[in-house]
């Protein structure tokens, strides 16, 4: 039914009044994708759909892992506020199993005062960019896609993109890192490793280069950590786990700041708790940002996930998790490579769980990545178009084509089952298209 004139005309004014008090926010690269499958029927647990696309690991049990929490204890205690820096056993917890790890000898040691507890990764980064000044604030391309909107909404400091590239095997080689930090007067550097979308992982001596770097020129490394577990090839057998503290010489004078948490690496995506780690200085001006952004992480969660970070339960998890997520990598890359679906890899990732693919070799128009992405939902998988990577906070580079355009990020991170359901579909995708041309 048709609105009469009058309610026409108030249903405007209300729409502009809303546009004027409150901005558009755009959703992020996963959201969109995911709300694109929403659309044509997807909801998790679906058994007809493959979700690629989500980065979320398998949260069941897996061979060799430690069991799963299935039930936490609650009292009268944990009905109460816990702090806004999260509770001491935790904090000193995580430190305590940074100095096992990686630290084992070292005059410095961190303690819980170096320890801030946060409800997600991107509440842990969210409370870091508020504390941040009028900086250059440095950030990859490619890059996680979160990271755009969050670099656009806080306006103290300038983000500045720094390019790797498919021919480097997404790589940036140390003297490039110096040449930006010093040529473009960064004062901070955001970074994943392993890299989220490319898998790459900066470790051992290159990372130890790094962090020199930063602290000859004083420019702080923030470093999103999520993925320190999933290792594969020659970066496995050489580390249970990679984290820049391992080449921090004292906790409290060099500017190195890591996020991390229990979503990817303990496998508890659903918890949404995570850690930032960095000189006390920088924690508590980390806490005081979280005093009003989110008031602090959930009280009774804290309290149980304290076992979980006991370094031999870690390392545990660790090692059964780059045994279940490397033959899926492996089945990943065998099919996405071979004759039938035609994709490249500038290089196979040494970390995370993504293939990030350059599908320029494929029939047209699976050779674009939002058109693959269409395509792929038609046939009940989800992928995320590579564009989403190129972060490009206030838009400032959109009268220019993304590079990354031929690209998409497909995850290994859900059950085996499902990774091999998503091939076959591709498959036939490449098929129907080659057919057609």
């Amino acid at each position: 039914m048709a609105l009469d004139p009058k309610q026409a005309t108030a249903a405007q004014r209300a729409a502009s009044d809303i546009n004027r008090v409150f901005r558009r926010v755009p959703r992020t690269g996963v959201i969109f994708v995911m709300g694109e499958a929403r659309k044509l029927g997807f909801c998790y647990g679906h058994p007809d759909w493959a979700n690629l696309g989500q980065g979320a690991p398998e949260t069941g049990d897996i061979a060799g892992a430690n069991p799963g929490l299935t039930s936490i204890e609650l009292d009268e205690a944990s009905r109460e506020y816990g702090p806004v820096m999260g509770l001491p056993d935790l904090r000193a917890a995580v430190a305590e199993l940074y100095n096992k790890r990686y630290r084992v000898g070292m005059a410095s040691q961190y303690t819980a005062e170096n320890v801030a507890i946060s409800s997600g990764g991107r509440s842990g980064l969210t409370r870091l960019v508020a504390a941040m000044g009028s900086i250059h604030l440095g950030h990859m391309l490619p890059d996680y896609t979160a990271y755009e909107e969050l670099l656009e909404s806080f306006r103290a400091f300038v983000p500045v993109p720094i390019l790797v590239h498919a021919e480097d095997r997404f790589r940036l080689a140390p003297r490039e890192l110096r040449r930006n930090i010093v040529g473009m007067g960064l004062g901070a550097l955001l970074f994943s490793n392993p890299c989220n979308p490319t898998g790459t992982v900066v470790r051992g001596a290159e990372m130890a280069t790094w962090v020199d770097i930063s602290r000859d020129a004083g420019c702080a490394l923030i470093i999103d950590e999520f993925y320190g577990h999933y290792l594969y090839g020659e970066a496995a057998r050489a580390y249970t786990s990679v984290s820049a503290t391992s080449h921090v010489e004292d906790v409290n004078q060099d500017m190195v700041v890591v996020v991390d948490g229990l979503t990817k690496n303990w496998r508890y995506p659903g918890w949404r708790l995570s850690w930032t780690l960095g000189p006390k200085t920088v924690i508590e001006r980390v806490a005081s940002a979280g005093s009003f952004l989110d008031g602090g992480p959930p009280h009774p969660l804290q309290r149980a996930a304290i076992p979980l970070v006991d370094k031999a339960r870690a390392d545990t998890e660790a090692r059964a998790i780059q045994a279940t997520f490397g033959a899926k990598r492996d089945l990943m890359i065998k099919h996405i490579t071979s004759e039938a679906i035609g994709m490249q890899l500038a290089s196979p990732p040494e970390g995370a769980f993504y293939c990030f693919a350059d599908l320029s070799k494929l029939p047209p128009p699976l050779n674009e990545g939002m058109s693959f992405f269409r395509r792929a939902l038609e046939h009940k998988v989800i992928c995320v178009p590579g564009e989403f990577f190129d972060v490009n906070p206030g838009h400032r580079r959109s009268h220019i084509p993304s590079r990354l355009r031929s690209w998409v990020r497909l995850s290994f991170g859900p059950n085996i089952d499902t990774v091999r359901l998503g091939m076959q579909r591709f498959e036939k995708m490449v098929a129907e298209a080659k057919t057609k041309g």
